[in-house]
């Protein structure tokens, strides 16, 4: 009796340190990833903030868009990714579908500067997700980690550059566990994710890169009454993320089909995007928007045709093979939306362009956690109610739609039951 309980007293012991080991481990690893993937999320957060403000002061260099367009299809090329699939790269890799290259990282760097000097309607998060991704997936390589690792490790770079460049280290941390397969969390990676997350965004900060956070006008008393008003308005943004979806998918399908020269193809729509600027004598739709969101949230004010526009913009950018993200622009369209549709219903439209916001990036992402924390971490805890309803409908009624070609649900919206739907 004695001896076996000394034996499983140093079977408990064994386990203890090896688990204790795997811990040390992947706190090194986040902690090398989260450092110098918030390094250069850091450098690609400023070269943003430089081309942008150029833009902004100097808004003819719009006319250069084509010629930026053959430019980057020229990079891709010489590099030989012509049939680059962008963030559904990185998602692939994770499950083992793809190898990803070390050499997305300057790639989508460069391309994405490129496309917002220019004015082309994109966000960053793309760019982050891939420069994080290859970035981990590389250190994966140089340091002869297993596969599984690698995985991990991308995800740790997703998770760090996403927080380097939102200062949202929660949402950060979830989003690259939850985006892959819908229902299914890679809880294996949550402890990497998390340090290099927030390591990466702590990085970011002292370097004086400001985490993305804005003031709602007015938060209504919860009630019934204003509840049932946010359904209403979430089931409506549900319906305009499918569109959203549609509408990049079917561009980058027509396009291809319109115009099979992949050179021919970007500069036809750089032309497409200047000519568009100029009828509606705004260059709000350019770039990321970030401050049309702004001004949605905090005044509560926006042009009705907004989300239509931004979603055309995008549409014609990101189909054509200009690069940038996709969820930055969800926002500027939820956001929009929600306000418009808070003043007709008049029910705070500065709340209701919040809503709006996260309910159109839930919808597109089918993340609802990742949703829910970065309206918390955005907005904070005062409108909960509100946003937890905007995901939780959001979700739903947004049905098997995704951004992400290669995203996969896992498990049914509807049902507790397993679907293979991607």
């Amino acid at each position: 009796m004695n001896n076996r309980r000394v034996n499983l007293f140093f079977k408990f012991v064994k386990n203890s340190l090896i688990k204790l080991l795997w811990f040390i481990k992947w706190v090194v690893v986040s902690g090398v990833i989260g450092v110098v993937v918030g390094l250069t999320g850091t450098a690609f957060s400023y070269g943003m903030k430089i081309v942008t403000d150029f833009r902004m002061d100097y808004p003819q260099v719009i006319l250069g868009l084509p010629f930026a367009g053959l430019v980057i299809v020229l990079l891709y090329h010489l590099a030989h990714r012509d049939r680059d699939k962008g963030t559904n790269s990185v998602l692939s890799a994770i499950r083992s579908e793809e190898e990803l290259s070390i050499v997305m990282a300057p790639l989508i760097f460069v391309s994405t500067i490129l496309t917002h000097l220019f004015g082309g309607s994109a966000g960053r998060e793309g760019a982050a997700l891939q420069l994080g991704g290859s970035i981990g997936n590389g250190f994966g390589q140089l340091f002869h980690m297993k596969k599984s690792d690698r995985h991990v490790m991308i995800m740790c770079g997703m998770s760090a550059c996403f927080s380097a460049l939102f200062g949202t280290p929660l949402a950060a941390a979830i989003f690259s566990m939850e985006v892959v397969n819908v229902g299914i969390m890679y809880y294996s990676a949550l402890v990497p994710c998390v340090f290099s997350a927030l390591i990466a965004a702590g990085v970011a900060k002292m370097l004086g890169v400001g985490s993305e956070s804005m003031a709602i006008l007015e938060i209504p008393e919860f009630t019934p009454v204003t509840g049932g008003k946010t359904v209403l308005l979430v089931i409506l943004c549900a319906m305009i993320s499918v569109l959203f979806c549609v509408a990049l998918h079917l561009a980058a399908k027509k396009g291809k089909k319109w115009i099979p020269n992949p050179y021919l193809r970007i500069a036809a729509a750089g032309v497409v995007i200047v000519v568009l600027t100029a009828l509606v004598r705004s260059t709000d739709y350019l770039g990321a928007g970030m401050q049309v969101i702004e001004h949605s949230v905090e005044f509560g004010e926006v042009r009705p045709e907004a989300f239509l526009l931004k979603i055309l913009f995008t549409a014609i950018t990101l189909g054509a093979g200009f690069k940038g993200g996709e969820i930055v622009p969800s926002f500027f369209v939820g956001a929009t939306f929600g306000c418009a549709i808070g003043g007709l219903l008049g029910f705070s439209p500065s709340l209701c362009a919040a809503v709006g916001m996260i309910a159109v990036f839930c919808g597109v992402t089918n993340s609802p956690i990742t949703s829910l924390l970065i309206a918390l971490e955005m907005f904070g805890m005062e409108a909960a109610p509100y946003f937890l309803i905007g995901v939780a409908v959001s979700y739903m009624l947004s049905g098997y739609h995704s951004l992400y070609n290669t995203q996969r649900i896992v498990y049914s919206k509807f049902e507790t039951e397993e679907t293979d739907l991607q």
